[in-house]
């Protein structure tokens, strides 16, 4: 009897807490999956919005935009990119408070050392919080866009910066593509200064290294026909806003003098430009008895 007893007590105390974990399963265990699902279910949708949407943005609209996007289409496409960011960290957040709830832990007890915590990460996590702020201010301030051409001269960083198409911007990095595919990942905070080389309009500047024995206003001429007949041809047409323009002597040496050529192009195109109007003058000179030495280069290209 004591036995049975004894053994009839022991199986009423382990069953209750068995019971009350079957209880909890069934209700804040199941309101934790449940908000653990939801979660996941809005990251994901938030993300498929954000990708419809600036595939919708990305998508030409006019016959201008199939040469090169509008600064309200780069414009829209970062903003797009840094509001599903903020969509995503609110959602985590506020799901890891809810599940904490419903775990039964005290969020009002973490109020002290979350202050103290909150003191500490103010002064280690200053450069995120420089980095969160400077994106602000390069979204709010249209400095570049998504599919710019931008240098960024970093602190600390090499002295040419880094140039390449931008793929990414949040509210903390700026992520770019270089000509070679190389990724390029900054931190806001740590720019510097930009240079946009896709804003509005961009000029290809080629210095046309001609020999002191030829005559200038023959070369002169010769360039400036080439210039019409590239603004003529249909590809280039739909590059440049205007003929390409011979500046004149821009420099004298002993052996030879050099003659630029500036055009006005579509921004981002200014390289495109600069390479088929070489190619062009090359063959121009070249055709007219002229010989060319093999340093015709193409001048640091501007944007506005």
């Amino acid at each position: 009897m004591i036995g049975a007893a004894g053994t009839s007590t022991t199986v009423i105390t382990a069953s209750a807490p068995l019971s009350d974990i079957g209880h909890w399963a069934r209700g804040s265990g199941l309101e934790v999956v449940l908000l653990v699902t939801g979660a996941v279910l809005l990251t994901r949708l938030a993300t498929w919005l954000g990708d419809r949407v600036t595939s919708r943005i990305d998508v030409p609209a006019t016959g201008t935009d199939r040469v090169v996007r509008t600064e309200a289409a780069k414009h829209r496409h970062a903003v797009a990119q840094v509001v599903t960011w903020v969509v995503l960290v609110i959602v985590y957040c506020l799901t890891a408070v809810l599940v904490l709830q419903r775990f039964g832990v005290p969020l009002t007890g973490f109020v002290a050392p979350a202050t103290i915590v909150g003191v500490a990460l103010g002064f280690g996590a200053q450069r995120v919080v420089q980095d969160i702020l400077a994106g602000f201010f390069i979204i709010a301030e249209r400095q570049y866009g998504f599919g710019d051409l931008v240098r960024l001269l970093v602190a600390g960083g090499p002295p040419a910066g880094s140039t390449g198409t931008v793929e990414e911007v949040t509210l903390r990095i700026t992520r770019i593509r270089t000509t070679s595919g190389e990724v390029v990942t900054t931190s806001n905070g740590q720019i510097v200064q930009v240079i946009n080389l896709s804003r509005d309009w961009a000029r290809a500047i080629v210095d046309v290294p001609i020999p002191a024995t030829a005559d200038l206003t023959t070369v002169s001429d010769l360039l400036n026909r080439v210039g019409a007949e590239a603004y003529a041809d249909e590809t280039l047409h739909a590059l440049l806003l205007d003929a390409p323009t011979v500046m004149g002597v821009e420099s004298m040496d002993l052996d030879e003098f050099k003659i630029r050529v500036v055009a006005r192009t579509q921004p981002g195109r200014q390289f495109e430009v600069g390479r088929t109007l070489r190619a062009r003058i090359g063959t121009a000179l070249l055709r007219e008895g002229i010989i060319v030495p093999t340093d015709l280069d193409t001048a640091a290209p501007t944007s506005s």
